[in-house]
């Protein structure tokens, strides 16, 4: 039996089946061996011999029997779920799915941030009544939107706001890296990059420096006409801070795509604001998701050919 180049595991993303990944996979690498588990007893059984693995989820008592194992690509962008510490020491390389979801969750707070100015609700709540009245709207067109994360995705909504003529404050843990926004502060100057923003836009990581970022004192910093858009992580934003915020009109609004708790309880009283717009942290879903987590992974395995060794791979956590 031949040894796999590559092991997808059974774990599925937005709903797509891994049989999906092993196919793009073997597109980009006609001449590897890609095998797609199937079972439980088969994943235990291709992982003893797999040189790359990739899933979501690996877990460390595995490490034991994964004797040939070079390089565990994570199919998500986060790490915090994985014990990178055990897979460290056992001298097997980890990367993530960092730059997959630019596209995609750009275009959706580009889609909230429309959505917002022009009124669709209200234009959809008009329509199922036969109603014809016009209403007042905004553009996009020379506000300034607070970008918190300059990633992957917080840099592909940049490009995409500077088509809208939307001036851009970026603020990020290390400011000195800069970025491609008109502006870069670091979280010391958060305060003063809410006062000046029509939208806050959160794509930041979940970190301790991130957790509850967004709480009562920072709402208390924006504007009363701004809207806050979360595509980052629920736990950034303090729930009842908000909450509060949108009940005494101290905001004109939200877009979340994930929230704190998460699934949101169906009487959680989040639900309740016609100036909130809740999605089931659906922006990351897109079709393209295992094209661009190939393309990763097929570049990845084939600089390990070429060098030898698991050094400088692109999205490399360990």
């Amino acid at each position: 039996m031949t040894d796999p180049d590559i092991v997808v595991l059974r774990q599925k993303v937005h709903g797509m089946s891994p049989s999906s990944y092993g196919s793009k996979l073997r597109d980009r690498l006609p001449d590897h061996e890609v095998a797609v588990a199937t079972t439980p007893a088969e994943e235990r059984d291709l992982i003893e011999r797999a040189r790359v693995v990739t899933g979501i989820h690996f877990e460390p008592e595995w490490l034991d029997a994964a004797r040939n194992l070079d390089l565990f690509a994570c199919a998500y962008a986060g790490t915090g779920h994985l014990d990178v510490g055990a897979l460290e020491d056992a001298g097997v390389a980890v990367t993530n799915a960092a730059g997959v979801h630019g596209p995609n969750i750009s275009e959706y707070v580009i889609g909230a941030l429309v959505a917002h100015e022009r009124q669709f609700r209200q234009a959809w709540e008009n329509q199922e009544r036969n109603h014809w009245e016009a209403y007042p709207v905004r553009e996009l067109h020379g506000s300034t939107a607070a970008v918190v994360g300059l990633g992957a995705i917080g840099e592909a909504l940049v490009e995409r706001l500077d088509a809208f003529g939307v001036e851009t404050i970026g603020v990020r843990y290390t400011p000195e890296k800069g970025g491609p926004t008109d502006e870069v502060v670091g979280f010391d100057s958060l305060h003063s990059a809410l006062a000046r923003a029509d939208y806050v836009l959160l794509a930041c990581p979940l970190t301790d420096t991130t957790r509850g970022l967004i709480d009562a004192d920072a709402l208390a910093s924006m504007r009363a006409d701004a809207l806050l858009i979360n595509v980052a992580r629920g736990p950034v934003v303090d729930t009842d801070a908000l909450v509060t915020a949108l009940r005494d009109d101290d905001i004109r609004g939200a877009t979340l795509d994930v929230t704190d708790p998460e699934p949101l309880p169906a009487d959680h009283p989040l639900w309740s604001f016609e100036n909130v717009q809740i999605t089931p942290h659906n922006a990351g879903n897109t079709p393209k998701y295992y094209d661009r987590l190939a393309d990763i992974l097929a570049t990845n395995l084939r600089r390990i050919e070429e060098t030898g060794g698991t050094e400088g791979l692109e999205n490399q956590v360990i």
